[in-house]
């Protein structure tokens, strides 16, 4: 399996914000039945710990959301409407709450299916809740340097879905490559 240009632990052991703004151009990997299927991260939002109150770390350490408490590096896949996964990344040290969400990818390779929203590019990469917990520094599932960097801006906008959170829903902590045709909402 090609896996070396995987990023190491160090990459997502940052501020979150700083991960967010990193993984834009990244490509996710998902090594399947031996078919590597893998996309282009064009869209992310940030959720920056327990303080934040869009993140579902707010409510304290569950067990659901014990993962985003872990070490950093590894997928927060949870199920919303009881349909849709979403896949997060866990950054900063252990104990912070804190991740990513990856809300759209572009797809590279042997990749089927609208990947424009979280749900989407988690029904298309075959990514459920057998993904919780896995560390993103595996054979199979993992997040990669891309052969070659490409230039982008990045646009900053606040995050979607998350009016509920007072002063929070309008952090600007979503970002995503502009002039992308793979984003899930301009």
């Amino acid at each position: 399996m090609k896996t070396r240009n995987r990023l190491p632990r160090k990459f997502y052991a940052r501020a979150t914000e700083e991960v967010a703004r990193d993984l834009l151009g990244k490509h996710l990997v998902h090594v399947d039945g031996g078919i590597e299927r893998r996309a282009r991260i064009v869209e992310v939002e940030a959720y920056i710990g327990a303080h934040d109150l869009a993140s579902h770390s707010s409510k304290g350490v569950t067990p659901r959301t014990s993962i985003m408490y872990g070490p950093p590096g590894h997928a927060y896949v949870y199920l919303i409407y009881g349909m849709h996964h979403c896949m997060n990344v866990v950054t900063e040290p252990e104990g912070n709450g804190a991740a990513v969400l990856l809300r759209a990818v572009e797809p590279v390779a042997n990749i089927e299916g609208n990947t424009r929203g979280p749900g989407l590019l988690c029904r298309a990469l075959g990514i459920d809740k057998r993904f919780n917990g896995h560390d993103l520094l595996s054979e199979d599932f993992y997040i990669a340097a891309p052969p070659r960097e490409e230039a982008f801006s990045i646009v900053t906008r606040p995050r979607i879905g998350v009016a509920y959170a007072g002063a929070w829903a309008e952090a600007p902590l979503r970002f995503y490559i502009e002039g992308n045709g793979f984003v899930s909402k301009k």
